[in-house]
């Protein structure tokens, strides 16, 4: 009798621990993010809005359906390869032209994920626009919308797409894809164009913050500045992790890159962070609903992402150009990722 009460009382102390532990730890789940300058993932469409005419076949880069094919195998097998196991809940992509692309490459080359998008075309004049995969378990859209940024020259640009998403049925989360003007012409020259759409960044961060003075927001893409820069540092406000955290502030999670020789793009032999992920303060309370940290923030740079770099020694990104000439690989960015946890509800 004593021996089947000491059974009994074994099995219901295992039990208890196996709830406890659930109950404590089961509530938990990892949320990754992506951000990924594909370079220039063109389809083979004529659009005569648009100059697209040197990814045509028959023009001068020699683009053709094969190539179209790589590049979505491609761009495929980064996104498996982040994921590992889980497919990345949300992925920021940028010099996208199509729905036709992003289409193709959900419906085929990432199938077995399932996953949606969320894409407007933008006026800009190459056509290539900025898009928002999402697998649907993980983040159901609430509300979406381009933002358009008018520069300084009236030169048509990307637009920068708003979306705000449930996150796991848990919280709400505010994410910006940017693609800012690039730096044809000079920094220096083309610098005012990049604060006019940073600004628009920051205006809408503010609505946000003026009726939420907690909100989760992630700003994330391609910024043609560093995160020393005055763009995305004073506009934007994205500040270094060593500042104390305060309501209200945004803080860039690439800062703690600047003046190493590490990065997302390499230029004249230097790496730097032109990809940058940006959050507010909310996502780094660790009492957050959802919250992440600098520990969590990566540059994936696998080898197979990478080449020899034989003018500048080193490594530099796999690229699928190399100026006209065709290279056959996957962009002239690395990705970046983050992690956030979700405290699930119970």
């Amino acid at each position: 009798m004593n021996e089947n009460r000491y059974i009994l009382k074994t099995i219901g102390l295992a039990c208890l621990f196996f709830l406890l532990y659930n109950g404590l730890y089961a509530q938990t789940e990892q949320f990754r993010i992506i951000s990924y300058n594909v370079e220039n993932f063109f389809d083979c469409i004529d659009d005569t809005a648009t100059l697209d005419e040197e990814y045509l076949p028959g023009g001068i880069r020699g683009w053709n359906y094969t190539k179209y094919r790589q590049k979505q195998a491609n761009i495929a097998k980064v996104i498996a390869a982040i994921g590992g196991w889980t497919p990345p809940a949300l992925i920021g992509l940028c010099e996208i032209e199509s729905r036709k692309c992003l289409t193709d490459l959900t419906k085929y080359a990432l199938k077995a994920y399932k996953y949606e998008f969320i894409h407007y075309e933008s006026p800009d004049i190459r056509g290539i626009d900025v898009a928002l995969l999402y697998h649907p378990r993980q983040f159901t859209p609430l509300y979406s919308q381009p933002l358009t940024v008018e520069l300084p020259d009236n030169r048509p640009t990307r637009d920068i797409l708003y979306a705000k998403g449930l996150v796991l049925d848990t919280d709400t989360l505010h994410v910006f894809v940017c693609h800012f003007p690039s730096r044809l012409g000079g920094e220096l020259a083309s610098e005012n164009k990049r604060l006019a759409a940073a600004a628009v960044v920051r205006t809408h961060i503010d609505s946000i913050f003026a009726q939420q003075p907690a909100a989760n927001i992630i700003v994330m893409g391609d910024f043609n500045d560093y995160p020393e820069n005055q763009s995305v540092a004073e506009v934007i406000g994205g500040r270094p992790l060593d500042e104390m955290p305060c309501p209200t502030k945004m803080y860039n999670l690439m800062h703690i890159y600047v003046k190493q020789d590490i990065g997302t793009y390499k230029y004249q032999g230097n790496w730097g962070c032109l990809d940058q992920f940006i959050v507010s303060e909310n996502l780094l309370n660790p009492n957050s609903a959802i919250h992440t940290s600098q520990e969590n923030t990566h540059i994936f740079n696998a080898e197979w992402l990478q080449e020899s770099d034989l003018t500048n020694l080193g490594t530099k990104p796999f690229r699928t150009y190399i100026g006209m000439k065709y290279n056959g690989g996957f962009s002239d960015h690395l990705p970046i990722y983050i992690d956030l946890s979700v405290h699930l509800k119970p």
